[in-house]
């Protein structure tokens, strides 16, 4: 008889220990919007609406940039453009994401680059507006920026 209240109160101590320690983890971070588009100016790479996409786990982040209307002049094979987001900070300065991760893409293709990994604060608000995107395809550098803000707005971590 012992023995079984002596199992009883283990398993309440365990079980309390359990939902206590739940109510004290930390809460998943999520970013919101998940995806966001903005007008982009590529020189003579073309221009027009782009899409981001964001994920995060904790402080680190990825940024996914995909266009139909940035188009490459060229056949590129899987992870030969090393891209470089930079995204200004609602606060002040930027938040860099970079690598080079790209799917192949033959002559004329729509451009995606990512996801590429970067580090977040809590509370981060990014934007593309005031930031760039810099591909180097071949040794030549592209460059586009942002014409206006992203919508629905800015991402935030």
């Amino acid at each position: 008889m012992k023995s079984k209240r002596i199992a009883t109160g283990a398993a309440l101590a365990a079980g309390a220990l359990a939902v206590t320690g739940l109510a004290f983890a930390p809460t998943a971070a999520a970013v919101s919007p998940t995806s966001a588009t903005v007008t982009a100016s590529c020189g003579l790479f073309g221009g027009g609406s782009a899409t981001l996409t964001a994920t995060q786990s904790g402080t680190s982040a990825t940024l996914t940039l995909s266009s139909t209307a940035i188009t490459t002049p060229l056949a590129l094979s899987a992870n030969s453009i090393a891209s470089t987001l930079t995204m200004a900070k609602a606060s002040g300065g930027t938040s860099v994401f970079s690598g080079t991760v790209n799917p192949a893409m033959a002559a004329g293709s729509a451009v995606t680059v990512g996801p590429l990994p970067g580090t977040v604060a809590a509370g981060d608000s990014l934007d593309m507006h005031g930031g760039s995107l810099k591909m180097v395809i071949f040794g030549i550098t592209v460059t586009c920026t942002a014409n206006a803000a992203q919508s629905p707005g800015p991402f935030v971590f």
